[in-house]
């Protein structure tokens, strides 16, 4: 409830027709379904089975010689089935509510640019410019603050600037322009032609200007199309495929990463002439030459050799380091499709995890209906989920493998659910609490006697 009122607040009130709303919320329901499925399981167990104990009616069924075991073996083939059930809902509807949900959203920014317009940003969605701002507030969320537009319609890159304290998004009903009107800023223009040299570009002349007003008109034309809430633009995200699309993709960007990196070493090995270093210097030495290659050179070219040398070496740097970027976002994108490929199946089994802890759970704490059986459901699911999301970052950023940071929060929960079920079945608590009650007990008293003796 609490995503779907945060995604109404967010496109409510904004020109967006009731019906789009309705189907994005819908999807919106659809995706948290198999979310909520286990922390259902987990909750509706601990009531359960905590109210069977609260009312002693364990008491009166292991009279009868029935076991815990036999007892819940029925909830058991139940919750397999709704594991079952569960994977089939995150391999065939949840990616499909996905891709409508991420494909409507992208339409709806696209129908209401206010929408698309992220604080903290460079914003592109709208052509021809790059809108950057620190805050959007205001009824409506049309007032911009610290406002920075670089005007790219041009084709020259960006050569026009303008930036303001303050902005201001009006739209009338049906127009094809949107206004944007900007208060207390500046204007700063690159006078340049296509093609020209750099050398020859920073020569050019430029103008810059201040003003209190300044209004710019955009053409809006191709967003207001309402054939095109439709339109499927996103189709590889990775939530929105099925487990074989998944492996089948993740195999192609695999082999194209791989090339990518052979490429770009190709190119290192080239860049530093490797190919000119001998494998047997030895071999091949020159007697005449000193073993150390600067001695061989008089003071003037080893200046030459070693200003050549930094200046190659520090372009190689900073190549590698621009390199980094696109390194590892190609390989979060591949890590991310690995970890969903398992993450579908691990959590499929959330649901007989859950039920593992909740069930012996609920009759070692003899408590039913919605009170602390709420309480740690809601305590258990949200560690759940901490630890699945500590699991993803990590296998996204190449810490950990992404089939370890799939199965991590199963991994770390098993063991609680089988130690928990071991106790439940014999009768046993978490833990004793008269003896630690009686412990505590008998340290008080041992500090009381000690103050009266000193007194």
């Amino acid at each position: 409830m609490q995503a779907l009122w945060l995604a109404f607040d967010e496109i409510a009130g904004k020109g967006i027709d009731i019906f789009f709303i309705l189907k994005f919320l819908g999807y919106l329901a659809l995706i948290l379904t198999p979310t909520a499925l286990p922390i259902g399981i987990l909750l509706s167990s601990i009531m359960a089975l905590g109210t069977l104990a609260e009312n002693y009616e364990f008491a009166a069924i292991k009279s009868a010689g029935i076991s815990l075991k036999r007892v819940i073996r029925p909830l058991v083939i139940l919750v397999i089935l709704l594991s079952g059930l569960n994977f089939v809902f995150l391999n065939n509807i949840y990616p499909w509510a996905t891709l409508k949900q991420k494909n409507l959203y992208l339409n709806m920014k696209k129908k209401k640019p206010a929408l698309a317009l992220v604080p903290g940003a460079f914003n592109t969605e709208i052509p021809g410019f790059s809108i950057k701002f620190d805050e959007k507030y205001g009824e409506d969320e049309n007032l911009l603050k610290n406002v920075q537009i670089a005007d790219l319609n041009a084709g020259k890159g960006k050569i026009k600037v303008i930036t303001a304290e303050k902005g201001t998004i009006s739209t009338e009903e049906g127009s094809k322009y949107m206004t944007l009107t900007l208060e207390n800023g500046n204007y700063y223009e690159e006078h340049v032609i296509n093609g020209m040299m750099p050398n020859d570009r920073a020569k050019m002349p430029a103008s810059k200007a201040a003003f209190k007003t300044y209004t710019i008109n955009i053409d809006i034309s191709s967003f207001s199309d309402d054939k095109s809430m439709d339109d499927e633009v996103v189709k590889e995200h990775h939530g929105m495929l099925s487990i074989v699309q998944l492996d089948s993709i993740s195999k192609k960007n695999k082999i194209e990463y791989d090339t990518y990196t052979q490429t770009r070493a190709n190119i290192f090995y080239d860049a530093v002439n490797a190919k000119k270093l001998h494998k047997y210097p030895d071999s091949i030495a020159n007697r005449k030459l000193k073993p150390e290659i600067l001695e061989n050179f008089n003071l003037r070219n080893k200046s030459t050799v070693l200003n050549e040398s930094i200046q190659m070496l520090n372009r190689t740097i900073d190549r590698n380091k621009y390199q980094i970027k696109s390194f590892k976002d190609q390989r979060k994108i591949l890590n991310l499709y690995d970890f969903e490929f398992s993450y579908r199946i691990s959590f499929s089994l959330a649901c007989l995890v859950l039920f593992f802890i909740g069930a012996p759970l609920g009759s070692i704490i003899r408590k039913g209906g919605f009170g602390l059986p709420m309480i740690m459901a809601i305590t258990i699911f949200v560690i759940y989920f901490f630890i699945s999301q500590l699991g993803r970052n990590l296998s996204e950023e190449s810490a950990i493998s992404a089939l370890l940071g799939s199965w991590l929060s199963t991994l770390i929960l098993l063991p609680f659910g089988i130690l928990l079920t071991r106790r439940a079945t014999k009768g046993m608590g978490i833990f004793n609490i008269d003896a630690i009650f009686n412990k505590a007990q008998k340290i008080f008293n041992r500090l009381t006697n000690q103050r009266k003796n000193i007194n």
